[in-house]
Order: C-alpha cells, then structure tokens, then sequence
C-alpha cells in the first residue's frame, strides 16, 4: 500500500489538529489525579479558582481572565455538593474580577459549617482577596501576596474620584463627574460593609471595621502587595505551611487555551469521610 504526498499531508494536518485536544485532555485528567489526592490527604473537598493573567494570546491580542459569573457560578455548585461537615480547600490564583461574583463566592464560603482553608501559592488580588477573607485559614507561600479591595470604576479608584471632587469647587465641577463621584461613594461604603461582615465572625466588631477600612478605602494603590508578615499583622489568619501538591497542581495550569475551566473539582456529592480504625495489636491492645 503507496501512500501519495497528499496522503501525507492529510495525515499531518489531522495529528497536528487532535495534538492539541490531547493535550488538554491528559493536563485535565492529570489536574484531576493531583486534585484527588489532595482530597484524600486533606480529608476535603478542594477546589480550584485559577486565572492564568499571562495565559495566551490571540491574533497578538492578550486575554485576561478574571473571577466572573461563570466562575462564581461553578463554585457554588461545587459548594453544594459538599456536605456541611466536610472541609472545604480553595487554590486561588487570580488578579481579581466582578465584586459581584467575588462576593457570591465569599459569602458561600463564610456559611459553611466545616473549616474553609484558601490556598494563594501567588497571589490573590482584589476580588481574590474578597474570597480569601472569608476562609477561617489562608495559606500562602512565603512570597506570595494578597492585595487591596478598593473599589475601581474603570481605569480610576473610586477614593480618588471622591478627593478630587471633595478639593474643588463644586460649582466648577461638570455634572458627570459628581454623578461618577456619588457612585464611587456608594461603591466604597458598599465595599467597606462587606468585608466587615465577612471579618465579624473571625475579630472583634471594632477589629472588622478597622480592617475593612484600611482595606477599602484606598490608603494603598490598588495593585498594593500584602506580604505574609504584613496579612499577619493586619490581623488575618494566614500561615505559610503549603501543601507540596498545590505546587504540582499549579505547574498543570500552563499558557492554556479558552477551553480550559477556570474552576475544577470532582463532580460527585461528598459526604464526611469516616475516622480510621485502629486494628489491635496482640493482646488486645492499641
């Protein structure tokens, strides 16, 4: 049997074609192993929230993928799958995203029964941070940053519209620019309110509302990194004790296509896992 160039070259555009789906297949099903094995050690249900920023590009134009509905969406069904009692452990990566989507995800996370752990092996910015301050423990690698939840309305923080319009002259101000300064307003209180409840539960009241203030209202820049020692002296439970598999997990999200979820964990109902037994040793002894 003769093959003909042509023949050749059929076959070539098809490898080249299925190559890649493929690939994302077996770093699907790779994730999926480490994500399991994770439950197992950890006794829980993990779940993944990862944002390449630097993933791809196409046609030269960068795509940046940030916390939106979808992804709040799959959370909490993942969530919901969950039995109360059993733990919950989020890797997050992400540069920030929707505060309304962000704050779905804060808010299911802070109702739950059994311990929430966030995981941040990079960092976790704005929005990010809104999930993290919900977990009863976050864990970050010892270089890892969290960051400012300033509220933005476009390209401008939303504290530094509201100084620019309180040091003028209001009668010399456009009526544009008060609307987008009374929104900023709202922005920030609405900001500020929410984290304070997310914080009540884990400080004191007073504690919460001086935390969500500095948080919110614009005393860094918005790309501000919160370093571990500083988290810590903020008040918030951070440690730096890392699991070896978030790190193995992180290395199978490389520079990944638009078909790959943002949020992945294993799709069946968890129930509490029962205690081990110890089996007695001669003698009738432990």
């Amino acid at each position: 049997m003769t093959f003909s160039i042509l023949d050749l070259f059929w076959v070539f555009l098809i490898l080249v074609t299925i190559q890649p789906l493929l690939r994302q297949r077996m770093l699907r099903a790779a994730r999926m192993r480490l994500i399991h094995d994770l439950e197992k050690k950890r006794r829980s249900r993990v779940i993944t929230l990862i944002h390449r920023q630097e993933t791809m590009a196409l046609l030269g134009f960068p795509i940046v993928r940030y916390i939106d509905m979808d992804d709040s969406e799959e959370v909490l069904r993942a969530i919901k799958l969950t039995d109360p009692d059993v733990p919950v452990d989020l890797v997050l990566h992400t540069p920030g995203g929707l505060v309304i989507a962000a704050e779905q995800i804060a808010h299911a996370l802070q109702r739950r029964r059994a311990p929430v752990t966030v995981f941040v092996p990079h960092y976790a910015m704005s929005g990010g941070m809104l999930v993290a301050l919900a977990a009863d423990q976050i864990v970050m690698d010892e270089n890892a940053v969290l960051g400012p939840v300033d509220p933005q309305l476009g390209n401008f923080p939303a504290t530094s519209i509201v100084r620019v319009v309180e040091q003028k002259d209001v009668d010399k101000v456009d009526d544009e620019t008060l609307i987008l300064a009374d929104v900023a307003r709202k922005a920030i209180n609405q900001v500020r309110t929410m984290v304070a409840e997310l914080l009540t539960d884990r400080m004191p009241p007073e504690a919460a509302e001086k935390l969500a203030e500095t948080l919110s209202t614009g005393i860094w820049t918005h790309d501000y990194p919160i370093k571990v020692e500083e988290a810590q002296q903020l008040g918030l439970p951070v440690s730096t004790d890392m699991p070896l598999e978030v790190y193995k997990l992180m290395n199978l999200y490389p520079q990944a296509g638009r078909g790959r979820p943002t949020v992945e964990y294993v799709p069946v109902p968890y129930r509490p896992a029962p205690a081990p037994t110890r089996r007695p040793t001669a003698g009738g002894k432990d």
